[in-house]
């Protein structure tokens, strides 16, 4: 029993019979009316503003559209009362019995009351964390994490087929550096001091990767070139990191269907697919971009490059997608991930991301209608992550650096259902988040808010 429901298909069926009675006009659409909880829970049961959105289609005052239609709602025996309110709002109060058979169904259904068919099978894609896989989990990445795996939990309550996906940032020049930092370790195993030097990722999670490396490979590599011995190290290191991640994951009650490779993108023909459909369409073309604004960034100049036409779909500027010297830029790649979405059959496709990607819903949105021919929605959603404080003062988490908080430590301290339950009783977009919890002996960090802090997820 969905008894918002059941109140709105009154309403509707009591407009319509204005409609008929010649109190309305013919032809209005019913796509915005809504009936929901009052703001205040002591003007009624439930609130409809379908005077509101009528009364400019209608020719009409709201508040005489909301008299009339209070008349005829009073008028049901489920409706104890029906009032006007402000310019056209209309309050409703309902029989208590109505309210004693939800308990009833409650008690019934158990788990399963409120599940419904609405989604129809529709299959989803909801794609969150998708942090870069350069170390384990910490408490910046849990936002995106616990919020996007609710969401996906919600559809499939409401009957929606969803999948949850993990985009693995594995083919960027970060894995390089974690391949190098994690040599360093690997020499420290056969005793030799590290050279952690700038630019390396300094944290201690890496020393037992340096230790497996060892086991695997024994002193074969020591002194050799980066060359011999890069490309394994970065699997290597990747496979550990990712192994550290779903353990993670899986510490806060989440798991992926899908851990899908960025790596496998390239010379895999899928980038030059999607840039393909693009450019079959008429959306590519050389061209140059203009100046960024402000003061120009050292070493800038005009460089032609290939353009996609995204502006066409909404976007503030075409975006490059080829760069003038023939390598691809960030944003191919992330055209040719949503392209395979698309062609994996999804009716619908959800990106959960850190705050600082707000600069690219525009682009990608575009992307998405472009390659499915606006077939595919995309919905983006923007989560603050978390920043920590050190006797009150902003604590900066950094891999690079080797300072951040873990996922697991705070699992480990406060349990799996705290964390998830303060982070989906603060809205996404709230700057800070407190769940330090004052019994911890010499706490190292007293609270943790949100902010940009640099991830996909």
């Amino acid at each position: 029993m969905n008894l918002f429901a059941e109140i709105k298909t009154l309403v509707l069926e009591n407009l319509n019979v204005l409609v008929t009675e010649g109190a309305l006009p013919e032809g209005l659409n019913y796509a915005n009316v809504a009936v929901e909880p009052p703001r205040d829970p002591l003007h009624g049961d439930m609130a409809t503003n379908a005077a509101m959105v009528l009364a400019k289609p209608a020719g009409l005052k709201p508040r005489d559209i909301a008299e009339a239609l209070a008349v005829k709602l009073a008028e049901d025996p489920r409706v104890q009362s029906a009032d006007v309110a402000g310019p056209g709002f209309l309050n409703l109060r309902l029989d208590p019995t109505l309210w004693f058979g939800i308990v009833s169904e409650a008690l019934s259904k158990e788990a399963d009351f409120g599940r419904s068919s609405m989604g129809a099978g529709r299959k989803v894609n909801v794609e969150f964390v998708s942090t870069n896989p350069t170390g384990p989990l910490h408490v910046g990445h849990t936002r995106g994490a616990v919020f996007g795996d609710a969401l996906a939990g919600l559809l499939e309550f409401a009957g929606y087929d969803v999948t949850r996906e993990y985009y693995i940032n594995d083919g960027g020049a970060q894995v390089d550096v974690l391949a190098r930092s994690a040599y360093e370790r690997y020499r420290e195993a056969h005793g030799l001091e590290p050279e952690i030097v700038e630019g390396l990722y300094p944290g201690d999670y890496l020393i037992p990767v340096g230790q497996a490396l060892k086991e695997k490979f024994g002193d074969s590599l020591i002194d050799q070139p980066e060359s011999v011995w890069l490309q394994d190290l970065r699997e290597f290191s990747t496979d550990m990191m990712m192994d550290s991640i779903r353990s993670d994951l899986a510490a806060i009650g989440v798991t992926m269907d899908v851990y899908f490779s960025e790596k496998s993108l390239y010379g895999s023909g899928k980038i030059e697919a999607a840039l393909n459909n693009l450019d079959a369409k008429g959306l590519l073309y050389e061209g140059v971009l203009e100046p960024p604004k402000g003061k120009l960034p050292e070493g800038w100049e005009a460089r032609e490059q290939t353009l996609f036409k995204s502006t066409e779909y909404g976007d503030d500027a075409d975006r490059p997608v080829k760069k003038s010297d023939g390598g691809w830029t960030y944003f191919a790649p992330d055209i040719a991930y949503h392209f395979d979405k698309i062609e994996r059959g999804f009716d619908e496709l959800i990106d959960v991301l850190g705050a600082d990607h707000g600069g690219y819903v525009k682009r990608m949105k575009a992307a998405v209608s472009a390659l499915s021919d606006n077939k595919v929605p995309l919905d983006i959603k923007l989560c603050q992550l978390v920043k920590l404080y050190k006797n009150g003062e902003p604590f900066k988490m950094s891999k690079r650096a080797g300072n951040f908080v873990l996922l697991s430590d705070v699992v480990e301290q406060v349990g799996a259902d705290v964390t998830r339950f303060i982070m989906l009783t603060r809205k996404t977009t709230r700057r800070w988040i407190s769940i330090w919890p004052k019994r911890w002996s010499n706490p190292k960090i007293t609270r943790f808010s949100t902010s940009n802090m640099p991830t996909r997820g």
